[in-house]
């Protein structure tokens, strides 16, 4: 009967509690699996604030550019084909010209593909993506870590700038959104995403 194999599992359970078959060791340790799962988002959380922490220092990218190397008002300028606006800075230089990083990083991508040409993108402080687009010449490779002194590749006028005067696109990208940033302008709400590069250059 249903009460005869009750009383069954109970003397076999205590039978092995006598034997010392089942101790603390043989149950499963909630504690300890909750203990890691904190660690490994207290260590996540630590390794993110670390990264706003550290400050960006930006440089400007291109050798010997200047202010007067670059247009002041093109960042988000409407009517730029079809990416509607320009989400970032255009610095004219001479083809061939070196090309540095213009902060401490990790290179993420590099590629010969698309509008962008030959592309690099390096990962910086504050999670912040560096976009280096329409070099002549690709001078480094991902997961290389780079800085400020590295030669990263030269400036051109690859993919879609073939028909204009050799120059960097320079862009900056958070992976953490600024809302704040968003109006009403065309796109507006992807300038939570997409910072102004002049704004760095200038400081």
């Amino acid at each position: 009967t249903i009460h005869e194999k009750a009383e069954c599992c109970v003397g076999a359970t205590k039978d092995r509690l006598d034997k010392g078959q089942i101790t603390q060791n043989n149950l499963p340790n909630t504690s300890t699996k909750m203990t890691l799962k904190k660690k490994i988002l207290i260590g996540l959380l630590a390794i993110i604030a670390i990264g706003f922490l550290i400050p960006q220092n930006l440089k400007m990218p291109v050798a010997g550019a200047n202010k007067n190397s670059y247009n002041h008002n093109t960042f988000w300028y409407e009517g730029w084909g079809s990416s509607v606006v320009h989400k970032g800075v255009d610095v004219f230089a001479r083809k061939g010209t070196s090309l540095h990083s213009s902060t401490w990083g990790l290179v993420l991508f590099t590629a010969d593909y698309g509008k962008g040409g030959k592309f690099v993108i390096i990962l910086g402080p504050k999670w912040r993506l560096h976009y280096y687009a329409h070099l002549d010449e690709i001078k480094t490779h991902p997961l290389a870590f780079v800085t400020q002194s590295t030669e990263i590749g030269t400036v051109g006028n690859s993919g879609n700038a073939a028909s204009t005067p050799a120059h960097l696109h320079y862009g900056i990208a958070t992976m953490v959104p600024y809302p704040w940033r968003i109006d009403s302008a065309p796109l507006g709400w992807q300038k939570m995403f997409y910072l102004n590069p002049i704004d760095y250059l200038e400081d």
